[in-house]
């Protein structure tokens, strides 16, 4: 089976060496620095695969944010700002702008950038799930799991560090609320995706799979619509996002007509049908524009899926079969316009999964904290400007590790890969 599911690139950065300047020598501070120097490079490694355990990943993440939130948060008794937090340069890429890196003095930026590139491996990982040649109920729901995770670290991010930064965004950088509020309704739509696998494989009444695909198309629509006034590079991603959303939206209308023919409204679901094969041709339309596009990231397929195929035929079943019972029994007129759609499904909505920082290390004792010098820390270094930034020239893309996509067809009636 193709790939169904678009994916930005992870973020580059560079080695972060973590050697804040010492008032005395102490090797409760040397440890400390030490340790998020490692626990950065596990991390990071670790990212590179989308293959790995999501037991893995999160245990190294917690290791590190334990050390890193040491630099954002004073981990002494008098607490608020770190004193440490404008004391070391991270260099971050953005997932949609390229090999040319942003350069901080901020330990929050570090915080954000690296939380977001955890958020996109969350979403590769659910791709790498998803991409089986077979997939069980557990796997099924850790991919459910896995993209509302990512949705949460987005939402994180962005409701409570990014207002903190105290150097402007770049448009189109993932420190752009166009930008991350994009991640967060793909996130969700996706994650809601495979609870309309799940009950179209189970046959639950064509009202909430309607409802469902309704609101996931408009998730998917608000999604494109962040992205309108941001540079040609996010063009691909727009145009997954708008097929997707046409793609639910036929699905939405199709349900919607199954459901009007059980009230025997046969002309309301003739009309309904229409509109679901005028999508659904559209959707197709949009796919083939979507494959012509250059941007980053690896591409879907979703004109190739099962899922994506049999909507079609389906649509045409039922619409035939509303035609010759409306010719034969009802005899109603066909509406000008479609009855509208739900606007909510009563149950089955997705939200992000919360995040929140873990404690600070207990290894970073007042002791400690208290033998780093800050008097030179300062968020505005002239090594962070952009022209001291592009001197430096671009940093290479992350060598990821290529993930198993079947060219298999589900061995199931409704063609979804998520059960």
């Amino acid at each position: 089976m193709a790939h169904w599911f678009h994916r930005n690139p992870l973020k580059a950065t560079t080695k972060v060496n973590f050697e804040m300047k010492l008032i005395v020598s102490d090797s409760q501070a040397v440890g400390v620095c030490s340790e998020l120097r490692q626990s950065r490079n596990r991390l990071l490694d670790l990212l590179t695969d989308p293959n790995n355990d999501t037991t893995s990943l999160n245990a190294a993440l917690e290791k590190y944010l334990t050390f890193l939130r040491a630099l954002i948060v004073s981990p002494d008794e008098k607490g608020g700002e770190s004193k440490l937090r404008y004391s070391t340069r991270f260099l971050w890429t953005q997932s949609l702008l390229g090999n040319t890196p942003i350069a901080q003095l901020d330990a929050v930026f570090e915080l954000v950038s690296i939380c977001q590139n955890v958020a996109i491996w969350f979403m590769k990982h659910a791709a790498m799930i998803a991409g089986k040649d077979e997939i069980n109920m557990d796997e099924a729901k850790e991919v459910h799991k896995c993209l509302r995770k990512a949705a949460g670290l987005f939402t994180s991010m962005q409701e409570k560090y990014i207002g903190s930064l105290l150097q402007k965004t770049e448009r189109g950088s993932d420190l752009d609320s166009a930008v991350v509020n994009a991640y967060i309704s793909q996130c969700t739509a996706e994650a809601q995706e495979v609870t309309i696998a799940r009950a179209v494989e189970l046959k639950h009444a064509p009202s909430l799979i309607s409802a469902l695909a309704n609101e996931t198309s408009r998730l998917y629509a608000t999604g494109a619509n962040y992205l309108n006034n941001l540079p040609a590079k996010a063009g691909k991603w727009k145009k997954y996002l708008e097929l997707k959303s046409t793609f639910y939206l036929a699905y939405a209308y199709c349900y919607s007509g199954e459901n009007l023919l059980s009230q025997e409204k046969c002309g309301d679901a003739i009309r309904a049908l229409q509109e679901s094969e005028k999508c659904y041709t559209l959707a197709s339309k949009q796919s083939k524009e979507y494959t012509g596009l250059k941007g980053p990231g690896i591409s879907a397929k979703p004109e190739n899926h099962l899922f994506f195929r049999k909507l079609g035929p389906v649509i045409k079943r039922i619409l035939e079969k509303c035609e010759r019972e409306n010719g034969f029994i009802f005899h109603q007129k066909v509406p000008a316009e479609p009855v509208p759609l739900e606007i909510k499904a009563t149950y089955g909505l997705v939200s992000p999964e919360e995040f929140d920082l873990p404690q600070i290390n207990s290894l970073w004792t007042p002791v400690a904290y208290a033998a780093f010098d800050s008097s030179k820390s300062s968020a505005n270094d002239p090594a962070s400007s952009k022209a001291a930034v592009k001197a430096e020239g671009d940093l290479p893309p992350v060598k990821e590790v290529n993930v198993h996509q079947t060219a298999q067809d589900p061995k199931n009636s409704s063609g979804c890969i998520l059960q």
